[in-house]
């Protein structure tokens, strides 16, 4: 095997289409974050003003005799330190290749420059990676293959009370507010600064950190809007937006991504409202999945058609930056695993931040 390393903006019209066919090659290949479009933008703004971040975005190119087996987007950072491209940011992760691979991972990390690989959403039955997994878990995924009737009616039947009391809300926020609508996909830069300003606003409401305090992510989020990599949706009632969304299309699949609100209409349940409104705006414009991320959210459960088994771990070798890291990082990592696992943990935690978030609100 022969392992090249270049920039994700130095691939070539060529290695692009081979890394589209190779998604192909799994179903679950198909996800937004793992195609070449959200490598090559994280590549694009990635870099902080200081530089100190230049140029951490790479992709790992796979070669034997056929040509091109793989791709493997990464980050690298300090001591050989390594994540998936967009870490924090993404719901899947893995190398781009058909499923039949072998390939050595300590091979790959050494190719790369890597002590260690970090990962928390990688799809769970690639095998290379297996002897490193820690924890496995589950990305539900909302299949609207049988269009949007037949995934409504399995939501009821599975969920009969959630189900009824959305259409309830929805009925009363039309009554209330005015008509519901919805756009499944708005180009208006004004929608977009208000879905940002919402889940800032979300972020700093229950002590999470804001994602977009990071100019980054902001300038990498309206890149995707421009470029229709992103679909923005909105739900009215009347003229009012109450709700959105911001989620990632790669061909027939959807990644939900940033869903926000006005609290203003927060009784009304309005993300909820929106989610059975997005099913519908991709069944019918032509995507047939959507990946919901991990995550402690109950009403997925009602939504939830199959389910994709993802990994957390870390893939490591022999070197000084590895050891550091695993110090420094393993304690918080199952304690966080530890929460996630466990739902009255879960709950508490979110009551402890949020706590935290107002008693901050009032120091300031």
């Amino acid at each position: 095997m022969k392992i090249s390393i270049v920039r994700p903006r130095d691939l070539g019209e060529a290695e692009v289409k081979r890394w589209r066919d190779l998604q192909l090659t799994d179903p679950d290949l198909s996800s937004p974050f793992l195609a070449p479009e959200f490598t090559i933008g994280v590549d694009r703004y990635r870099d902080d003003p200081s530089g100190r971040a230049r140029g951490r975005v790479r992709v790992a190119v796979v070669e034997d005799d056929t040509g091109i087996v793989a791709f493997f987007p990464y980050e690298r950072g300090p001591l050989g330190i390594g994540h998936p491209v967009g870490f924090g940011l993404t719901d899947l992760q893995g190398i781009i290749a058909a499923p039949d691979l072998r390939l050595d991972a300590r091979a790959l990390l050494r190719a790369c420059g890597l002590g260690v690989w970090d990962f928390d959403h990688l799809l769970a039955r690639q095998q290379m990676f297996a002897p490193f997994h820690t924890v496995r878990r589950v990305e539900p995924v909302m299949d609207l293959s049988g269009g949007f009737d037949a995934f409504v009616e399995k939501a009821r039947q599975a969920a009969p009370k959630t189900h009824k009391t959305i259409r309830y809300k929805e009925r009363k926020l039309s009554r209330d507010v005015g008509e519901v609508r919805y756009v499944f996909s708005s180009d208006d830069r004004a929608d977009l600064r208000r879905l940002m300003e919402w889940k800032s606003d979300q972020y700093t409401r229950t002590g999470r950190t804001d994602r977009f305090a990071k100019p980054w992510i902001v300038r990498l989020v309206q890149h995707f809007h421009e470029t229709g990599f992103g679909v923005l949706s909105v739900l009215y009632a009347g003229d009012e937006p109450v709700s959105s969304h911001f989620g990632l299309r790669n061909g027939h699949v959807m990644a939900g991504w940033f869903p926000a609100y006005d609290t203003r209409f927060g009784k009304y349940s309005p993300g909820m409202i929106g989610h059975i409104h997005l099913a519908q705006g991709c069944a019918e414009n032509g995507i047939t999945e959507i990946a919901m991320g991990r995550g402690g959210k109950e009403f997925k459960e009602g939504f939830t058609s199959r389910e994709i088994p993802i990994a957390e771990g870390r893939a490591a070798r022999l070197t000084p930056g590895a050891g550091l890291h695993w110090i420094r990082t393993t304690p918080l990592n199952k304690a966080r695993g530890a929460v996630l696992d466990n739902p009255a943990l879960y709950k508490r935690a979110d009551r402890v931040l949020k706590t935290y978030a107002r008693l901050r609100g009032r120091s300031k």
